[in-house]
């Protein structure tokens, strides 16, 4: 009788923390509520710190804008900091802060989200806090003028002075051309420049409503004691409108698009990117495995193949992210070898992914990549933070909570010739959009013209 191998250990440790996962989560399932205002309420109970997450989530993100005001649903969350009547500007996070806390809040495509984790017996001080500026922000014209110039500095260092961040920006306006996933989460300079503080105000009347919001608190708390303080608190706010829905179409795309960006930097990137469905499709549950096979850990497709044989890349990987309000992008990436050129990485890619369509991955290959995500998953469940994360993000895109529970089974029925034929149907050539920034030598500094001293005679 053979031993047992790694593979074997590693199966099992994946199946044991399942196991656990799901005792769990069915032991602490979301309490769902509905106010009259439309907001919806999610409480989980953990018991097992004294601790909690309170999280609001608004449906609204980069998505939601339009032509020559990107950037805008960015920007209203750096201006939910600045105060209310009620607590000033700087006041919110200082009592966050003074209370043991830590809060932030970030923007996507598809959502805004704000969130305050802190010991349980001050989870009513967050939400009486959130519920404040939820419908009490003041949008003044000289904050707004001096935040504009932070979000300007934050791009710079994020899309401007970051050659690989500039890459994929690109690339997600040449794949997109008619959707707002055309655009940058941050916008561009000449959208932030047109920004009006009217245009936020609009944005905010429109989009930060109860209806249009998900409250979630997670942790050590009781149901039945946090609920009524929640309605006292949220339901005075008034319902506002029902955002439109409605997006603009992107026509199916009939050819390769390619690009070229020449720019400062240290070495040549590569980036392909395939349009493909989202968690709507149960293609998604194949690509996302997809993304594992080629991607994840040194054992990966692409890590062996460019990285570690024919050394011509120092770091590769593939993203894909099924949980989105609508369909995305699946891409590939290399940081080309200094010695090696651009088009020959381009052509490892794609020999990888023409491999993919011409053999289903192996028994071992698709148990791994299984395993790799059911853990990633599982251990997401033990976090309050990422637990409400999860349950946010889903409700946030239009999914809905209750789906999280599906995934584990709809990953776990995944077969290998479904992931040879998603890649056979999503990643053609037709359906490309590829990438390549080209490093250009710094540029020298403007000599400044010598002064010649005249000397004594």
């Amino acid at each position: 009788m053979k031993s047992p191998t790694r593979h074997y250990y590693q199966a099992l440790l994946a199946f044991l923390a399942v196991l656990c996962s799901w005792n769990i989560a069915r032991a602490n399932e979301p309490h769902e509520y509905l106010l009259s205002n439309g907001i919806k309420v999610l409480l989980v109970e953990v018991p097992k710190a004294p601790v909690a997450t309170v999280q609001v989530w608004y449906k609204v993100g980069s998505r939601n804008e339009v032509m020559g005001r990107a950037g805008l649903s960015h920007m209203l969350e750096h201006m939910m900091f600045k105060g209310t009547a009620k607590y000033p500007k700087g006041t919110f996070s200082r009592i966050i802060r003074k209370n043991g806390g830590v809060d932030n809040a970030f923007t996507s495509q598809d959502f805004t989200a704000y969130f305050e984790n802190l010991a349980a017996d001050r989870v009513e001080l967050a939400l009486e806090m959130e519920a404040d500026r939820m419908q009490g922000l003041i949008l003044d014209n000289s904050e707004f003028q001096t935040e504009r110039d932070v979000v300007k500095e934050e791009r710079r260092m994020r899309n401007e002075d970051d050659p690989q961040g500039a890459l994929v920006e690109v690339l997600f306006a040449q794949a997109f051309l008619s959707h707002p996933y055309h655009w940058p989460i941050i916008g561009w300079f000449a959208d932030l420049d047109a920004m009006s503080l009217d245009d936020l105000q609009r944005h905010y009347d429109t989009y930060y409503s109860p209806n249009n919001a998900t409250l979630i608190v997670v942790g050590d708390i009781k149901t039945d004691v946090l609920l009524p303080t929640i309605k006292q608190l949220f339901e005075p706010i008034p319902k506002g409108p029902t955002p439109k829905t409605t997006l603009a179409t992107e026509p199916e795309q009939r050819g390769e698009r390619r690009f070229l960006l020449k720019r400062e930097a240290q070495v040549p990137f590569v980036m392909m990117g395939f349009r493909v469905p989202n968690y709507a499709n149960d293609d998604s549950y194949a690509l996302d495995i997809l993304e594992s096979i080629l991607s994840h850990g040194k054992s990966s497709r692409l890590y062996q193949s460019l990285v570690y044989e024919q050394k011509n890349s120092l770091a590769v990987g593939a993203d894909y992210g099924l949980m989105q309000t609508d369909p995305g992008l699946f891409y590939l990436y290399s940081l080309v070898n200094p010695s090696a050129k651009p088009e020959v990485v381009e052509e490892s890619l794609q020999r990888e992914i023409n491999r993919m369509q011409n053999e289903p991955p192996s028994e071992l290959e698709l148990q791994r990549a299984k395993n790799q995500i059911e853990a990633a998953h599982v251990f997401e469940q033990d976090s309050n933070f990422r637990r409400a994360m999860l349950l946010g993000e889903m409700e946030s895109i239009g999914a809905g909570w209750r789906r999280a529970d599906q995934f584990l089974e709809r990953i776990r029925s995944v077969t290998a010739k479904d992931v040879q034929r998603v890649a056979k149907q999503y990643l053609t050539q037709d359906n490309r959009t590829l990438g390549i920034l080209l490093p250009q030598p710094p540029k020298q500094p403007e000599s400044q013209p010598s002064t010649v001293r005249q000397g004594k005679s």
